[in-house]
């Protein structure tokens, strides 16, 4: 590789990382969010409860029947008619949604009072396999962009919110919840079952209500400025009010990359626990749970294909048949917005694993998350081996991996306009110290990221997830700067 001649731009007209910030970026609904404070966030356990495992026998029929019109959403016809029949005993898919439904929102003039205010705060897809008593949970980035044809293109999240408005100006066969689920089946490429969405006000009662989850955190979870988080790291056992915590705290994990991703492991972790809690309860705690979220889930499920259901998961193993994955994103800033762009390949390489049965990822290197949240990932090979790995066990050497920390030189050898200053924006959101440069030459075909001695290479492989790259190498001795990692921008990444 060339000696770098590494020549300042002048970089004085660059907004600072902090105007490309998630948390200040201009967004219509970020001062209400902010508002709103801990009030936001996961609304979706408590329904994959009742789905997946709920009930352990059919005694407790005769407690639940009377809940059965709290669970109905018999009146939203747009819905049924969207949803696809599942056979009996086969595979179906699910999906499971958090709204923010709450008074601050209803009841704010920014936003009004309909349904076309709502956004989607979590967005879970599971596939549901009863002969096989395996359940998959994939999270998909409610930042995704995707194109709604007429309404442009905007965040996955925005879907409930264009069906209603739809519905409100007197279209006949959508809603909210119906746009949700024809958006997602079209974006995952599978055929949609069933449909929950979840009110999150009962979800600390009902944590409590089972008294408490157990969980392995792998890493201390610290957000005093948003959630109030303040967990330590190891096994532990959370009540309902850590356990919310623990589901919000994304900006704990920022100096790892997307906060989300990470919230969105420690989300599906504290799903587990609560279905291991629950399979293990008597009846009378059952119906106490049942009880509690009553007032609080909206389905299409009756209560006789929630006990169906339960009766068919008898002898669930959580730690070989429950699996768990995250749809890949790529992060990018365009205009004046953070958007999640999914990476095509490793989704449908993701979803056809998914489709077949196996967990959503062929290795647990693939998690991201791993040894930082979530609890671990099983994994299912095509041979029907399965493998499961502790989180909590794995986090100092992934820590080894993965630094999102020291100095970095971008360099542009692409010959782009402003692509230095873009790029080094993107890693300075991430938490790293970035100067932007211009390389020796603009003939750079590939996208090189150089860590300048061993002690610096988990810097430079967190930069280059935070890319979305592979190609991190050692330097050769022909860097004469002072960064930790280099990145020599190429003519494949002209389009970022």
């Amino acid at each position: 590789m060339p000696r770098f001649k590494a020549t300042k731009q002048d970089d004085s007209n660059r907004p600072s990382s902090s105007a490309y910030s998630r948390t200040d970026s201009a967004d219509r609904y970020s001062g209400a969010r902010k508002k709103r404070g801990r009030k936001r966030g996961l609304k979706i356990f408590l329904i994959t409860i009742i789905v997946i495992a709920a009930i352990g026998c059919t005694a407790a029929f005769a407690i639940m029947s009377r809940f059965s019109n709290s669970f109905g959403m018999t009146g939203d016809t747009a819905l049924h008619g969207t949803l696809t029949e599942a056979s009996s005993g086969d595979p179906f898919y699910m999906v499971l949604i958090g709204i923010d439904k709450d008074e601050a929102r209803v009841e704010g003039s920014e936003y009004g009072a309909n349904d076309s205010a709502y956004r989607t705060d979590t967005i879970l897809l599971a596939r549901i396999d009863p002969a096989e008593t395996q359940v998959t949970l994939v999270s998909i980035h409610r930042d995704t962009l995707i194109d709604f044809g007429s309404y442009g293109k905007q965040k996955i999240n925005a879907a409930y919110s264009i069906g209603a408005e739809r519905q409100e100006a007197g279209e006949q066969g959508v809603s909210g919840a119906s746009y949700t689920v024809e958006t997602i089946s079209k974006f995952a490429g599978v055929p949609i079952a069933h449909y929950a969405e979840i009110d999150f006000d009962q979800f600390i009662s009902v944590v409590d209500a089972i008294g408490g989850i157990e969980v392995n955190v792998p890493v201390d979870v610290y957000d005093p400025e948003y959630t109030g988080a303040d967990i330590k790291a190891g096994e532990q056992t959370l009540d309902g009010n850590d356990a919310l915590q623990l589901c919000r705290a994304r900006h704990a994990y920022d100096k790892y990359g997307d906060g989300d991703v990470y919230r969105a492991a420690n989300q599906r972790m504290v799903i587990g626990a609560i279905l291991k809690k629950v399979l293990a309860s008597d009846p009378v705690t059952i119906a106490n749970t049942v009880t509690t979220m009553a007032d609080s889930v909206q389905t299409d499920l009756s209560i006789g294909d929630i006990v169906s259901l339960a009766t068919q998961f008898q002898g669930f193993d959580m730690n070989t048949n429950m699996f768990s994955g995250m749809e890949p994103t790529n992060s990018k800033y365009v205009n004046d917005t953070w958007y999640e762009i999914c990476d095509t390949k490793g989704w449908q390489k993701m979803m056809t694993r998914v489709n077949q049965g196996l967990s959503p990822y062929e290795s647990e290197d693939e998690d991201i998350t791993l040894g930082v949240a979530g609890a671990g990932t099983a994994t299912k090979s095509a041979d029907g081996s399965t493998s499961a790995s502790d989180a909590a066990t794995s986090s100092s050497e992934t820590s080894a991996e993965t630094d999102y920390s020291g100095t970095v030189e971008v360099l542009n050898g692409a010959g782009v306009e402003g692509l230095a200053g873009r790029i080094a924006s993107t890693l300075d959101n991430q938490g790293f110290d970035t100067t932007a440069a211009t390389a020796d030459s603009y003939d750079y075909s590939k996208t090189k990221i150089i860590y300048v001695g061993d002690a610096n290479k988990a810097k430079a492989q967190a930069v280059a997830d935070t890319l979305g790259l592979s190609n991190v190498v050692a330097d050769d001795g022909t860097y004469t700067g002072e960064a930790d990692v280099v990145v020599v921008l190429g003519s494949d990444m002209a389009n970022h």
